[in-house]
């Protein structure tokens, strides 16, 4: 980049990094690499806590930021992709990076490479600056989560973390990580370089690729064990569950959020910190858009689930709390998802669907979902966008019914800004 000016605006700041879809980003280190040397490696003045996995290293992540704040130390939490803005992604002790001072950050990078031969990719670019911004922010801790995969993310230019965590591993992008679980779970235990590991309790299979990384890493691996899981009590105002002999409280909804928390608790535990902060901090942490409450009457659920192992927690999730109601999905989906089963898998749940298209040049148009929901004979409809969306499931809902919004990330932000009033 010619003539590096400061980056004044967030219009400006976006258009330097040419924001689209970071999925669409060229596997590889080197450039990561190169670039945070111009910047004088932030990443190498900073713990982390380094987490992988198909679904559920979002929350994951969310819980364990919040007991690394409990316990005392400035964290930040690097998540993507984003709801609504781009700053989103980066937070320190809960608060969204300020978009002046992402301009900050990216005017920074901009100076460091002018030099480089290739161009940084979109996601290499923000996460530059995340650790730029963590640093000079004095964060102690930092909970990264990877972007895809984990061998190739370019959050994996980060030396041994404190802790790394592997979520659930299941099915998705497999063009990219491979078309078995076993090939992904080999992508994702790309981040182990030593130290301590902690990992949801996998299937056989995924468990033995997990632990030959960590054998050939010499990264000591913990399992959590879901058979010392106890559910003590389940409502729409949260959870409380017994794991391995003590009692914890989360406002995540779903059963499959107790067995994060469980994972998150592993991995604290690991980490030396105290019980209170554990307690404390899975009690207050908050994750938008995983089965998230926003409204009663009707009773409103956004749910970002976009690939069949998500979407079957949704269904589950809403047979469980709303076992009664009238139920109408909201949905979007994304073209190169496997939609055929995550429709197999909801509509058994819907009484009617409304049809959008989420905000990505990825996402199937309305009117095509719409069509495939009617050839299974449940009732569908196609909204011209997602706020109008919103607005029609709610009326077929009526009051006594609930909407659950569903089949990917990038409409959940919209979604809930309607809901909520919220603004880019």
């Amino acid at each position: 980049m010619n003539n590096v000016k400061d980056l004044q605006t967030i219009e400006e700041t976006l258009k330097y990094l040419q924001f689209d879809n970071w999925e669409q980003s060229a596997p590889g280190l080197a450039r990561s690499r190169e670039l945070l040397g111009l910047l004088g490696n932030p990443e190498q003045k900073l713990k982390f806590v380094h987490i992988a996995g198909t679904n559920g290293k979002g929350s994951t992540a969310a819980m364990l930021a919040s007991v690394l704040r409990r316990a005392g130390y400035r964290t930040g939490l690097y998540t993507s992709p984003h709801l609504l803005r781009v700053t989103e992604r980066m937070r320190i002790d809960g608060a969204e990076m300020p978009p002046e001072e992402l301009a900050e950050a990216v005017t920074a990078l901009a100076e460091a490479s002018e030099g480089m031969s290739e161009k940084c990719t979109e996601f290499e670019l923000m996460t530059a600056a995340a650790f730029w911004w963590f640093a000079h922010r004095g964060c102690e801790y930092v909970v990264l989560e990877v972007g895809m995969g984990g061998r190739l993310d370019a959050t994996n230019v980060i030396p041994c973390p404190d802790c790394a965590v592997i979520a659930n591993i299941g099915l998705d992008h497999t063009g990219v990580l491979g078309d078995t679980v076993e090939q992904i779970a080999a992508e994702k235990a790309g981040i182990f370089k030593g130290g301590l590991a902690a990992s949801y309790q996998q299937q056989p299979s995924v468990a033995a690729v997990l632990r030959a990384a960590a054998e050939r890493t010499g990264t000591k691996l913990h399992f959590a064990d879901f058979s010392k899981l106890e559910q003590l009590s389940d409502s729409l105002e949260g959870q409380s569950f017994r794991y391995d002999g003590r009692e914890y409280r989360i406002r995540l909804l779903g059963e499959h959020q107790c067995k994060n928390a469980a994972v998150a608790i592993t991995a604290a535990r690991l980490l030396g910190l105290p019980e209170s902060a554990i307690s404390e901090g899975l009690a207050k942490a908050v994750w938008p858009a995983r089965f998230e409450l926003l409204s009663r009457e009707p009773y409103f659920v956004v749910d970002g689930g976009h690939n069949p192992q998500c979407v079957a927690t949704t269904a589950a999730a809403l047979r469980r709390y709303f076992p009664d109601k009238r139920r109408v999905l909201l949905m979007g989906v994304l073209a190169d998802k496997d939609w055929p089963q995550m429709l197999d898998i909801l509509l058994p749940c819907a009484a009617e669907v409304v049809c959008v298209t989420p905000e990505s040049e990825r996402a199937m148009p309305a009117a095509e979902l719409c069509a495939a929901i009617s050839e299974r004979g449940i009732p569908a409809h196609t909204a011209a966008d997602i706020a109008s969306g919103v607005d029609q499931a709610i009326a077929l809902a009526g009051r006594d019914g609930m909407v659950c919004s569903v089949g990917s990330l990038y409409m959940s932000g919209a979604v809930r800004a309607r809901l909520l009033g919220e603004e880019a």
